[in-house]
């Protein structure tokens, strides 16, 4: 990428590079003053479908806080309204789906995902950022399970009772499900990638919910075949969970070039399982509102027990809360930035 920063590029090829790229997740959101303002203005399905909007929202945290990549601002139920699906974002409580996934009528209800019909909005962001940004473009989607979580549950839970009661009742369903969804975000992020994202990020922010031997039996195939079809498209992908520390071997079998660590995860156990892979975290994102030298501690810390290795992108454990700081956000990029010095 000429004339653009490429360090995320070079990190997640397991390159080495000067200092440790950085760049955060959901970092445009609540935590940010011109944020909000915006969102007086607009929705958030607005934002997404506004694509001068949507592209103004994702350049904020880039240019506010000099991070290493930009990420498309979108949600990840974002395509689901292009398979059919009846959804609300309400404010606080995340996607609602108006009727749950719960049998094979559901199931079969769900359209294939035409990107370039149901979500032209989210290609023209992406190509009206590419026009504007010196720094690589994420875009991402959510996993197949994950999505499932909400489509079944009918929106977020705590023990994602009715998802597993599911997938445990109604296996052969539950796979033509899986099927469907891994068929959907595949063309979605193949989609994302051609208009011109230079990674993609997959989020299965939920599967942490599963044991091992449950996420080898009914996700891991799928999330094989997700891998697979992006491969051709040699664009980094990062493979992200929350709780996933139980699942990281299967995970890195599973897929992906980059392997996003919570920050319940030990970076340096992490580093000794997975080898060379290149891996992406781990602050928790909590930090972000202690003193100052309580920050630098901990930023310190994870980037000592990377110890220099190749391979590292510098983010949190899970997303920027509400009502962080934005200067101690900014801080961490400053001390991150300093490990080049």
């Amino acid at each position: 990428m000429k004339g653009v920063n490429d360090l995320i590029l070079k990190a997640a090829r397991g390159e080495p590079t000067p200092r440790p790229p950085v760049w955060f997740m959901r970092q445009a959101g609540r935590y940010q003053r011109e944020y909000r303002e915006i969102r007086e203005r607009y929705t958030l399905p607005e934002i997404v479908r506004t694509p001068e909007v949507c592209a103004e929202v994702t350049l904020l945290p880039v240019r506010q806080l000099g991070v290493d990549a930009a990420i498309l601002f979108a949600d990840i139920t974002t395509p689901l309204y292009g398979m059919g699906v009846d959804l609300d974002l309400v404010e606080g409580k995340g996607p609602v789906i108006h009727r749950p996934i719960r049998d094979a009528r559901g199931v079969e209800a769900l359209r294939p995902l035409k990107p370039e019909e149901a979500v032209p909005f989210v290609l023209e962001t992406i190509r009206l950022l590419k026009r504007e940004l010196e720094v690589p473009l994420i875009g991402f989607a959510g996993a197949p399970f994950t999505l499932a979580s909400y489509l079944v549950e009918g929106g977020p839970s705590r023990h994602f009772l009715e998802v597993k009661a599911f997938m445990y009742r109604e296996e052969a369903l539950w796979h033509r499900l899986m099927e469907k969804l891994t068929e959907a975000m595949a063309r979605y992020l193949k989609a994302q990638a051609e208009a011109g994202a230079d990674l993609l990020q997959v989020f299965d922010s939920w599967v942490g919910a599963l044991s091992p031997a449950d996420y080898r039996r009914y996700v891991k195939p799928h999330m094989e075949r997700l891998f697979r079809a992006l491969k051709p498209l040699g664009v980094p992908v990062i493979h992200f969970g929350v709780g996933t520390m139980g699942l990281l071997s299967d995970m890195r079998e599973a897929g992906g070039d980059v392997l996003g660590l919570d920050h319940h995860t030990p970076l340096p156990w992490a580093r000794e399982l997975l080898g060379k892979t290149p891996v992406q975290g781990n602050l928790d994102p909590v930090v972000l509102f202690a003193p100052k030298e309580v920050i630098r501690r901990e930023v310190r810390r994870i980037l000592e027990e990377n110890a220099g290795r190749p391979g590292h992108i510098f983010n949190l454990g899970h997303g920027i809360l509400p009502k962080t700081p934005v200067e101690n956000v900014r801080y961490v990029v400053e001390l991150v930035r300093e490990a080049s010095a």
